[in-house]
């Protein structure tokens, strides 16, 4: 809003022309509004939720002493960042509205998802398999879409596209236009590979099928680390930080070419973006810090993980993601190797075994007598040296 007002400008408000102002700008304006509007949010929650999250008995009594705290946390991170980015953004970048189309998509998924645990009181929300299958069909409509966007820049053929070619060339047409056009015609369906200069494994209409994993994979990894106070935000927030580096660089032809990664025309905007991330990440978390009076629930981490996928999927750094997000993949593969190794030996055996005390594996060292906020604090520290080394294979090429 403000880019379109002032960006013309050529007095002080030339400064709306930079993208790294206006992500400042969304930083702080994210943190105050969710700070601002905390206290109420939380107790309009409070209010209509009685007892608040139902707490699963996990023969923790500092689980259990979590009774009564509200949930859906995620209102207050979500009103940041649609503050941030509806005021600082350039609302004309398709990439703003692809981003913010599946993170408010999978907020509501989650929203419901957390609702029928509150009215149920029970941890039995929305069928895994609806939830799956609208996950799915969110992403795969990002992915085309983000597939039209890239087009944009490169040729368009019918061969590569098939029957989605009317709908890449109609999304194409919604691009910011660029002098300088990815060197490689397979960009637009393209998956680049890691520590090469410059190029895509060509994927065709495929891209969106690995478009549709990234995004979902990435969604329920940050939904399944969600469980102790604080312990998903912070590692959000660096993996925000993070790929609102590699889209800046990304964005400028210069930084791209120097360090030979894909230029990837206007992904730099998304910087705003993940900036209102990590200012209402850092208001969320004013009040989900231990002892938390809110909880982020599935409205906030499934939309937050939605988001972190479908920016790594525009900026065309998805096997990056696998790094920045290390401690997200761990607590997932935690899981479903908890999960895997059961049904097999049970199959095998009768008996089912366990690879760890408990699942996700923050509950495996609260099991071994770990307080919540060393786990949560350790479990920072790695997602801060997991943030650098993805950053470090920019230029390991």
């Amino acid at each position: 809003m403000l880019y379109e007002l002032l960006a013309a400008d050529d007095g002080l408000f030339r400064l709306f022309n930079y993208t790294t102002f206006r992500t400042g700008g969304a930083v702080v304006t994210a943190f105050l509004f969710s700070v601002l509007t905390g206290d109420w949010i939380i107790n309009q929650l409070r209010a209509r939720q009685g007892k608040g999250q139902p707490i699963r008995d996990l023969s923790l009594e500092a689980q259990l002493s979590k009774r009564g705290t509200p949930t859906m946390g995620g209102f207050l991170i979500w009103i940041g960042i649609l503050v941030g980015t509806l005021l600082w953004a350039d609302l004309g970048n398709p990439y703003i509205w692809t981003v913010l189309f599946v993170s408010l998509s999978y907020a509501f998924l989650g929203f419901f998802d957390d609702y029928a645990k509150v009215t149920k009181q029970t941890d039995a929300g929305v069928s895994a398999k609806v939830r799956l299958l609208i996950e799915f069909l969110v992403a795969a409509l990002a992915g085309a879409f983000i597939m039209g966007i890239h087009g944009a820049h490169t040729p368009l053929g019918h061969a590569e596209w098939g029957p989605l070619n009317d709908l890449a060339q109609a999304i194409a047409s919604l691009a910011p236009e660029t002098s300088v056009e990815p060197n490689d015609q397979s960009f637009s369906g393209g998956v680049a590979v890691p520590f090469v200069n410059d190029y895509f494994v060509p994927l065709g209409g495929l891209f969106i099928v690995f478009a549709m994993i990234v995004i979902v994979g990435a969604a329920n990894a940050v939904n399944f680390t969600d469980g102790l106070d604080g312990l998903a935000i912070v590692p959000m927030m660096f993996a925000a930080a993070s790929y609102a580096l590699i889209a800046y660089l990304t964005g400028n032809f210069v930084f791209a070419d120097y360090l030979g990664i894909q230029f990837t025309p206007g992904a730099g905007e998304m910087g705003v973006l993940l900036g209102a991330m990590i200012g209402a990440g850092m208001g969320f978390l004013w009040y989900n810090a231990y002892p938390a009076k809110v909880f982020m629930g599935d409205t906030g981490s499934l939309g937050l993980g939605g988001l972190i996928g479908v920016v790594a999927v525009a900026v065309k750094h998805e096997f990056a993601l696998a790094i920045i997000g290390g401690l997200f993949v761990i607590e997932a593969l935690s899981v479903m190797m908890q999960v895997s190794w059961f049904k097999i030996t049970r199959k095998l055996t009768g008996t089912g075994k366990r690879i760890f005390l408990m699942a996700p594996l923050h509950h495996h060292f609260q099991k071994q007598n770990w307080p919540e906020t060393r786990v949560v604090v350790r479990f920072w520290i790695l997602s801060v040296l997991f943030a650098l080394a993805g950053l470090a294979t920019l230029k390991l090429r």
